[in-house]
């Protein structure tokens, strides 16, 4: 995939989502009080932690600086090891008409890192016995039962179907290889039914399954990855498995427990001054603002009729670094377990077959490649030398449309989460500096005692 069409992708994929935010009750408790998920968020001395202090100040230095050359309206990062936070960053401003200052407490549309939270949904409905990685998909959506895979389109212009060689499963499911699609970020006859029922503007999660149902699947199940609504039919899923909503499940599940008090599918009126404003390129390349809030509802003020599992999430650094560092403690904070160790190295481990990773496919600047897969819902650096890259053995990650990315590091016990709000695109400037992967060698570089 091209740097320009990698770049694409992320604009057009929240064009075609639903709207999908509204307002829900803000029952949140003080987590710090009542759930024992507070976390402190004071710094600590990055020496302590086997981190120069001088050679963090390169991070802050280009941050600081892809927000002078506005390529980006501005940034907040956290980096912590061990559980401690060493670095914390606040650059830029949350809306450059007003010159409103970018905040610690800022929220931000984080579209598809909602996927790894949606995976920890799934993983928690996992340990209760709800589902196995081997059942096929259709046991919990029965209308898939009977799905086809594309073929071929006859001379007649009609699309010849065969049997899929087995039924897709859940593993192929959480994984992004059981067939299913966005519908744009390849053309084709089955990717044109996608758009042209416009699965992704569906009133409802049941009204896109039933419209699923009447598409055949891109490719035989495991076969090839393609980067897909399976995570919205996991969403569905754990809707039907657990008797709630979406959006319920998670605030009860994972929000409230770990103290997220930010995150959701809604802003609540009293917040909505928090959120960041959402940047696209212009026709020259530079900063505008994306007054669709990238293709979705700008003020997340209404209930969603279709929560989106993802990519409908808002949050703050602070909130999903609380996610991240539960991960990264194998599933506890600070008391509050949400998974066992064993189900977070399932969902962190790499899933994909040797000759998927060495197939060409990937999404956005995410290429599978040795070294480099895929686990459930995230990506994972399973060989970092074959990879080419800095972090431990084990890292996983995911990032957002809107530039919005963390990692979690196992081997080194560093996590790391980072919060932009720029919309890529066909304008995109040839040098706008991608933040998500200059941090990754801007923290190593820093990190000179592994042993502390």
């Amino acid at each position: 995939m091209n740097r320009t069409r990698s770049l694409l992708y992320v604009s057009t994929l929240l064009i075609l989502l639903p709207p999908c935010v509204g307002r829900a009750q803000d029952t949140r408790r003080n987590a710090a009080e009542t759930s024992g998920a507070g976390i402190s968020l004071s710094l600590t001395k990055p020496e302590a932690a086997g981190f120069a202090s001088r050679r963090l100040e390169r991070l802050h230095e280009v941050m600081q600086r892809a927000v002078d050359e506005q390529y980006y309206s501005g940034v907040v990062t956290i980096l912590a090891r061990h559980g401690k936070v060493i670095d914390y960053g606040v650059y830029g401003k949350k809306d450059i008409a007003s010159a409103a200052p970018m905040a610690k407490d800022t929220i931000f549309r984080i579209f598809s890192m909602t996927k790894p939270v949606t995976a920890v949904a799934m993983m928690i409905l996992y340990e209760q016995g709800k589902w196995l990685p081997s059942d096929s998909i259709s046991k919990y959506v029965p209308e898939f039962a009977d799905l086809k895979v594309f073929k071929a389109v006859g001379q007649d212009g009609k699309l010849v179907l065969e049997r899929p060689s087995h039924p897709p499963t859940m593993q192929e499911l959480m994984t992004h290889t059981a067939g299913f699609t966005y519908g744009f970020f390849s053309q084709g006859p089955v990717q044109k039914l996608y758009m042209d029922k416009a699965v992704m503007r569906s009133v409802s999660l049941k009204e896109m399954i039933d419209k699923l149902a009447e598409i055949p699947l891109l490719y035989q199940p495991g076969s090839q990855w393609e980067y897909s609504l399976s995570v919205d039919i996991q969403g569905y899923i754990i809707e039907k498995l657990s008797g709630q909503s979406l959006p319920d499940f998670m605030e009860q599940e994972i929000f409230e427990p770990l103290g997220m008090r930010d995150t959701g599918f809604v802003v609540p009126k009293d917040k909505q001054g928090r959120v960041a404003t959402l940047y696209r390129p212009d026709k020259d390349g530079n900063l505008e603002a994306d007054a669709s809030g990238g293709g979705m509802a700008s003020d997340y003020s209404k209930q969603p009729t279709m929560p989106s599992g993802g990519g409908g999430l808002v949050s703050t650094a602070e909130d999903y670094f609380r996610l991240a560092q539960m991960l990264a403690n194998s599933g506890e904070l600070n008391g509050v377990r949400i998974l066992s160790p064993s189900s977070v190295r399932l969902l962190s481990s790499n899933h994909l077959a040797p000759e998927l990773t060495m197939g060409g496919f990937g999404v956005g600047i995410q290429n599978f490649r040795p070294g480099f897969g895929y686990g459930y819902d995230c990506a994972v650096i399973y060989d970092p030398s074959a990879a080419n890259l800095p972090d431990g053995r084990g890292t996983f990650l995911w990032d957002g449309a809107a530039g919005t990315w963390f990692w979690v590091d196992p081997t080194n016990d560093v996590v790391f989460v980072g919060m932009i709000q720029r919309m890529f695109g066909p304008n995109t400037r040839s040098d706008v500096p991608i933040l998500e992967y200059l941090s990754h060698s801007l923290v190593y570089q820093a990190l000179i005692d592994a042993t502390k």
